[in-house]
């Protein structure tokens, strides 16, 4: 899968501040887990579990100034223990549920929740977080009540969300939620609209992906 705006929506999204160990869950091309490099001072981990992936991420985190920091780890999520517990996890899970699946099994993983459905999702970032850690996502915004009435079952509540258009008229379809486990915090909900008109960044895209694409002074 190649480089995508939701993946650098979210890793220039989600918080990084006092982050001593971010785990990257789905890590893809590693795309987020070296812009969380780039963001912290932060120990990373990028779990991914289709193996080509995997190589591919570990080249591109070798070829990054911040290597000594990452590390990729060839697993299946199920199977995946730390020594020590993850301040942030943060991820871009598969979104496709009971759609028709490709010849190719690579995008088949990387798209299909069968590998990575909430309920697993959030049982293993229960195990994996430290009590008072946070989980950032982007998700789809049709499939946000789903993910959400899961982690409230997993004993997560939504500190964080905001809703993504990619211009003023159109509805989201896509929305960053950051969440923690009984946090007592307030909800903070936003709107982020990607382009004033087609093919012109909005001010606050241009703010948060500035330090991220070339094509934007």
């Amino acid at each position: 899968m190649k480089v995508g705006t939701d993946g650098c929506l979210l890793g220039a999204w989600f918080g990084t501040e006092n982050s001593r160990r971010i785990l990257d869950i789905g890590a893809g091309t590693g795309l987020i887990s070296i812009m969380a490099a780039q963001r912290s001072n932060a120990i990373v981990t990028g779990v991914e579990i289709d193996d080509t992936a995997a190589r591919k991420a570990a080249e591109n985190v070798k070829n990054s100034p911040w290597s000594e920091r990452v590390e990729i780890i060839n697993t299946d999520l199920r199977y995946f223990e730390s020594k020590e517990p993850f301040d942030t996890i943060v991820s871009n899970p598969p979104y496709f549920t009971n759609s028709l699946k490709c010849d190719d099994k690579q995008r088949t993983l990387a798209r299909h929740n069968d590998s990575l459905s909430p309920a697993l999702f959030f049982t293993k970032a229960k195990e994996l977080l430290t009590p008072d850690g946070r989980i950032s996502l982007i998700l789809p915004t049709d499939t946000l009540d789903e993910w959400k009435n899961e982690a409230i079952i997993k004993g997560f509540t939504a500190t964080r969300i905001t809703h993504v258009q990619t211009t003023p008229r159109k509805t989201p379809k896509r929305t960053l939620i950051e969440l923690q486990q009984s946090s007592g915090k307030e909800l903070k909900k936003n709107i982020l609209i990607l382009e004033d008109n087609p093919g012109e960044y909005s001010k606050e895209a241009c703010n948060l992906l500035r330090d991220f694409y070339l094509k934007i002074e």
